[in-house]
């Protein structure tokens, strides 16, 4: 099991440092001066020169690679003395640290990663996703939980009534939610709810989860600002789980232990529900931990769409103001996100199945 643990943590490990080598080649050749975004009409050559060696990118592509490589791993190497070697320890940037081992002018640390500041607000931008993380995680949670549980729901209905106009229905709009792309889908819905039927449902085409209060007594909880947006997010995962939900109890009806319960004269209500449905929800339970990872991190354009303020808005607003400190650290942040979910995934099924261990 050891050996199984260390080897998917090593296949993560992998993937988040070709993630990271990926990222920073990508946003470090783009078209676009950071300094010269952040003077605006005051730039001017020997401006930007200040500003481009303050912030590192005066030096070789491969040393500010480096660089960045030292600032993400939580042990790192630094010089306190020099500020032109490759690492300088710079105490407030890194703050707070432990310094783990000293050797001269060279010493080894231990601190959280530091992800840079921000080009426009000069914010840590730790800081900035830990503000924004928070809208994005309670948006996929529910959209998963109106997924699960209206899919499941119509799953189930939809194997009871095989080769009826319910199930056909069903097909048509899980194939139908299935395919409508999420940026598409966000507008359709807020302007058919939000502006068309606005005096009916009193729901806002944009919001967050927090409105500020018209009299100055601060902000409160609106949660009707989070209806359309989980709505929207939630429609793939709901397509996707409605048919595998009825897959699975179809397969299930058709098991000896159902034609036993059944001729044991059990109600057809409890035969669904005690012995069907629990059995078909292993695979449903196991594509839902997926689809929340994914809405977790795919979550983009519904929120752009609708204002939300998450990790999406975040992503879009750093790409329109070359803001690549932003950008990069929201991109590392969700694929770190992703790996650890699905290493856990992995972890899970090698305690479930012994079989899987010895792949």
């Amino acid at each position: 099991m050891l050996r199984y643990i260390a080897k998917r943590l090593f296949y993560g490990l992998l993937v988040l440092l070709g993630v990271v080598t990926l990222v920073f080649f990508l946003f470090n050749v783009l078209p676009g001066d950071p300094a010269r975004m952040m003077l605006g009409q005051r730039a001017d050559a020997e401006s930007i020169e200040i500003i481009n060696r303050d912030l590192g990118r005066d030096r070789p592509l491969g040393v500010q690679y480096l660089n960045y490589l030292n600032d993400l791993l939580p042990i790192s190497v630094h010089n306190n003395r020099d500020v032109s070697d490759y690492f300088y320890l710079d105490a407030e940037k890194y703050a707070p640290y432990t310094t783990l081992l000293r050797l001269g002018s060279t010493s080894v640390v231990l601190k959280a990663p530091y992800l840079r500041r921000s080009y426009q607000s000069q914010r840590k931008v730790s800081e900035i996703i830990a503000t924004s993380f928070p809208q994005t995680a309670v948006l996929a949670v529910v959209a998963m939980i109106f997924a699960l549980v209206v899919g499941v729901t119509l799953g189930v209905i939809s194997a009871l009534h095989k080769d009826t106009w319910i199930d056909r229905t069903t097909l048509v709009l899980s194939t139908l939610g299935m395919s409508l792309p999420s940026f598409f889908a966000a507008i359709l819905i807020a302007w058919v709810f939000a502006y068309l039927l606005a005096d009916i449902t009193h729901l806002n085409m944009f919001g967050n989860l927090y409105t500020v209060d018209d009299y100055g007594c601060g902000e409160y909880l609106d949660l009707k600002n989070l209806i359309l947006p989980a709505l929207t997010l939630g429609i793939r995962p709901l397509a996707t789980l409605t048919q595998l939900t009825k897959n699975s109890m179809l397969e299930a009806l058709s098991q000896d232990y159902i034609r036993t319960a059944r001729a044991k004269g059990i109600s057809r209500r409890r035969v669904v529900v005690r012995h069907a449905l629990r059995n078909a929800l292993n695979p449903v339970v196991t594509s839902a931990g997926g689809w929340l990872a994914s809405l977790l991190a795919g979550a983009v354009f519904v929120e752009y769409v609708f204002d939300w303020k998450g990790m999406g808005v975040v992503i879009v607003d750093g790409l329109e103001k070359y803001d690549f400190p932003v950008v990069m650290g929201a991109i590392l942040f969700v694929c770190l996100l992703l790996v650890a979910i699905n290493i856990l995934t992995d972890l899970i099924y090698g305690w479930l199945d012994p079989r899987v261990r010895m792949q």
